[in-house]
């Protein structure tokens, strides 16, 4: 049915294509996110870090002190990105902490990235001490992450970079224990 005086279709019409064509683009833009994220995350693949800059970061630990990147570089390493109000984050650090103190013998190094302020990561950290390395990065944080192949931000997310500092493993979401056994045994 068109409209007589314009010659056009009647604007129920209008908006419902407009709103048709809104949707279908909403959705192939997720799809294609979550394309990019399976492609980024998926298990086996193998990326360079993206950037030499990477290994010049340096960080401020919770009481103070620098901890520069480049000092854990040509051994393996796992990154944990965290937040004191995270609770699935909070689960896992003790698996964490064990891991680290089962293969710093064996040359693994663990720094976990406070997505957090100072305080809350201090305060948490006094009632629940882990044994690696904590660094707070604040919200930059996340872009970090980003970089790193966590496409949507999300929290908690661990990359592990092998001695030649390559992404071995990317997890988004918590860290089992047979995982960081696999990822011990193949990085």
């Amino acid at each position: 049915m068109t409209n007589s005086a314009s010659g056009s279709k009647p604007p129920s019409t209008r908006l419902q294509r407009r709103s048709w064509l809104a949707g279908m683009f909403a959705a192939t833009a997720t799809l294609a996110g979550f394309g990019l994220a399976w492609r980024a995350t998926r298990p086996g693949s193998r990326a360079q870090v993206p950037a030499s800059d990477f290994w010049r970061l340096r960080f401020v630990t919770p009481d103070g002190r620098n901890l520069a990147l480049e000092s854990t570089r040509s051994k393996p390493l796992l990154l944990n990105f965290w937040a004191s109000w995270c609770a699935p984050c909070v689960e896992e650090l003790p698996l964490l902490s064990r891991f680290y103190n089962l293969n710093a013998a064996n040359g693994w190094q663990v720094v976990g990235l406070a997505v957090d302020d100072f305080d809350p990561v201090r305060r948490f950290l006094a009632l629940n001490p882990v044994s690696f390395p904590v660094v707070v990065t604040g919200m930059p944080g996340i872009e970090l992450s980003r970089s790193l192949g966590n496409m949507v931000g999300s929290l908690p997310f661990t990359v592990v970079l092998d001695s030649a500092g390559q992404i071995a493993h990317r997890k988004m979401g918590k860290v089992t224990a047979d995982e960081l056994l696999a990822w011990s045994t193949t990085s």
